[in-house]
């Protein structure tokens, strides 16, 4: 199944999710940091050509990946990163989101995985990253 996506400008943080988050790190997190130094790194328009453009909105693949590299760097499972997208204030924060987002279905990360696999785009996450800097 293909899920359109359009572009859409990075999530600012709702001011809620930022306050909560900063008062329950105050030192910050791996996902804060990650926000707040490399937030609006990947755009949805980066990963275009993996989705197409016609039926309902799909997920943001730019929030995906950053859910995917917070998954690597935090050693979590599909299933632990869906889990976080739906409890944890500071992934919340990393992805814009506000404190009641329901988050998605864990397979939704795999299926992420697999677009960028079949596009033959597996590094677009670090080619995108590479060309900013």
């Amino acid at each position: 199944m293909s899920l359109p996506v359009g572009p859409r400008p990075a999530a600012e943080v709702p001011e809620l999710t930022a306050r909560m988050a900063r008062a329950g790190n105050p030192g910050g997190t791996t996902a804060m940091w990650m926000r707040d130094r490399l937030g609006g790194l990947w755009r949805d328009e980066d990963f275009a050509d993996c989705y197409s453009r016609n039926g309902r909105p799909g997920l943001s693949p730019a929030q995906l990946a950053t859910v995917s590299v917070l998954q690597f760097l935090l050693g979590l499972s599909d299933r632990e990163a869906a889990e976080a997208v739906r409890c944890r204030i500071d992934f919340k924060y990393a992805l814009g989101l506000e404190l009641d987002d329901p988050g998605f279905h864990h397979s939704v990360l795999g299926d992420f995985r697999d677009r960028l696999l079949q596009a033959g785009r597996v590094d677009r996450l670090l080619d995108i990253e590479a060309l900013r800097h």
